[in-house]
């Protein structure tokens, strides 16, 4: 029997790309980018699968515009907003994600990145790298420590958990906002809050881990930034969407908010470059899963999906 057809979008790790050209009769970007809307529609023509990213956007322009061939988008990501569920459904076509494999690297980075804006990391080493440092003195750098304060974790799913998890080992008190209160299971003693105001009034830390919404599309503003208590520090390994980046750089600037790490952005890679010349941001270039451990699991969690659909089963990890 024949191979499938498959477009892989973007150049996945050498395990990964092994098993799939090995498996299917794959069309593959060699481009070091992503496709165009054009490209792209090129590349799928006359597939019977697409295995994409978080940056090929199948909006509904696209999905539309598929040849009829195409039955299956596996997206290697957690995140399908860049993806028209909906659409895709009107066109029989199934759409699969990657959960449960990102959420201990997702979480390490969340840690990374709330320890490093607290304890000023980028002023430290912009400090020692340029030559600057001219020894050590009582007063140098002085950082806020996460010990006995509160962290606030918006969106306790697998990954909010996970972070809560590392973060009682240094001693903080969570807090949560979630659709749903957990079981005491999950919530190991957490404080539950039944409003996302409510959870940020009391947020000495915030973690983002919610997913992108319209519900909460730009959800950090000038509006909420004012509930958190002075000199808090917050962290976002989600989506970049959910802050309002014009709204957080002013409260950097001004010491409302005393540091964020950052993992997402907006619009990325077209990074607001406001954050750049802030010492008190400390940033990433989403790499929140970039381990070789998490990135094979999520490929192989992708062809997964795409070996039992093609197989006449139902994928795990359907969406649509």
């Amino acid at each position: 029997m024949s191979k499938k057809r498959l477009c892989v979008t973007r150049e996945l790790p050498e395990d990964v790309m092994q098993r799939a050209v090995r498996d299917y009769d794959c069309s593959l970007n060699d481009t070091g980018r992503p496709l165009t809307p054009d490209e792209l529609l090129v590349s799928v023509k006359d597939m019977d699968g697409v295995l994409c990213c978080s940056s090929d956007k199948f909006d509904e322009n696209i999905i539309r515009s598929l040849s009829g061939s195409v039955k299956i988008i596996a997206t290697f990501s957690v995140g399908y907003e860049h993806i028209k569920i909906q659409v895709a459904e009107t066109k029989g076509i199934t759409v699969t994600n990657t959960p449960d494999v990102l959420t201990e690297s997702t979480a390490d980075t969340a840690i990374l990145l709330l320890l490093a804006a607290a304890r000023r990391a980028r002023e430290a080493l912009h400090m020692i790298s340029s030559g600057n440092w001219t020894g050590w003195t009582p007063t140098q750098l002085l950082g806020i420590q996460p010990g006995g304060r509160r962290l606030g974790i918006l969106g306790m799913g697998r990954i909010g958990c996970a972070v809560a998890d590392r973060a009682r080992a240094f001693g903080m008190k969570i807090h949560y906002y979630n659709r749903n209160k957990l079981p005491p299971n999950l919530e190991k003693g957490a404080i539950y809050h039944k409003s996302y105001e409510d959870l940020f009034s009391v947020s000495d830390f915030l973690s983002i881990n919610c997913q992108m919404t319209p519900e909460t599309k730009n959800l950090i503003n000038c509006n909420t930034i004012d509930l958190f208590p002075k000199d808090a520090v917050i962290v976002n390994t989600s989506r970049g969407g959910v802050i309002e980046d014009s709204a957080l750089i002013e409260a950097l600037k001004s010491g409302r908010i005393a540091a964020a790490g950052l993992d997402v952005f907006e619009g990325e890679p077209n990074v607001n470059t406001g954050y750049f010349p802030l010492e008190n941001a400390f940033i990433f270039p989403h790499i929140g899963s970039a381990t070789v451990d998490t990135r094979n699991a999520m490929g192989f969690r992708a062809l997964d999906n795409l070996d039992t659909y093609f197989s006449g089963g139902i994928p795990r990890d359907r969406l649509a």
